[in-house]
């Protein structure tokens, strides 16, 4: 049996890996959807869909899963949206999501969805994290180590700290008329 899980996984946390292991014990394959595949370099969205391929493709390797990594771009028609993750996608049996939008979607498709509790939300959620990488707080104990590796190997702390910094710059900018600086970017 293929299962099918789909995050933005911005970055892979330790979360998405109990997920995942728990999966492993219902299916033979996974599909790792990676969404917002076309979006990177915000503060939301910091890293590149090839980017989090290596991330995942490295934490997974732990697992004895076949899994496939596909980057899924964003199309906005919820209406159409499962086509489009199928028309990406190697066929699946079951997808695995606790996202409400993404259940109702997929068994509006007549495709079976398991829900599981989420591992330690408190602390293991994405803007969180990414909160703590921008702070310069402790976020690595929250993530696989192959993902601490790649955030380092990519400096995406750095990149996310002038996005950060860049993003604060445009909306101090925006508020602040008498600046001669231009505004730089969109809030």
């Amino acid at each position: 049996m293929r299962g099918f899980y789909i995050g933005r996984f911005q970055p892979y946390h330790d979360g998405h890996h109990a997920m995942v292991g728990r999966i492993a014990d219902e299916v033979d394959e996974l599909v790792l959807g990676i969404g917002s595949a076309d979006d990177s370099h915000t503060t939301h969205d910091p890293f590149t869909a090839g980017e989090r391929i290596m991330m995942i493709t490295k934490a997974v390797a732990e697992f004895d899963l076949q899994t496939y990594v596909v980057p899924l771009e964003d199309i906005n028609r919820n209406a159409v949206w499962v086509s489009h993750v199928e028309s990406m996608c190697p066929d699946f049996d079951v997808a695995y999501s606790n996202n409400p939008l993404v259940v109702r979607l997929f068994e509006e498709s007549g495709i079976e969805v398991r829900q599981s509790p989420m591992f330690d939300r408190d602390r293991l959620e994405g803007s969180e994290i990414r909160e703590r990488m921008i702070d310069d707080e402790s976020w690595r104990d929250r993530v696989p180590d192959p993902v601490v590796e790649t955030i380092e190997e990519i400096n995406g702390i750095q990149r996310l700290q002038h996005v950060a910094d860049t993003d604060s710059l445009s909306r101090y900018v925006a508020e602040d008329e008498s600046l001669d600086e231009p505004t730089i970017g969109e809030d």
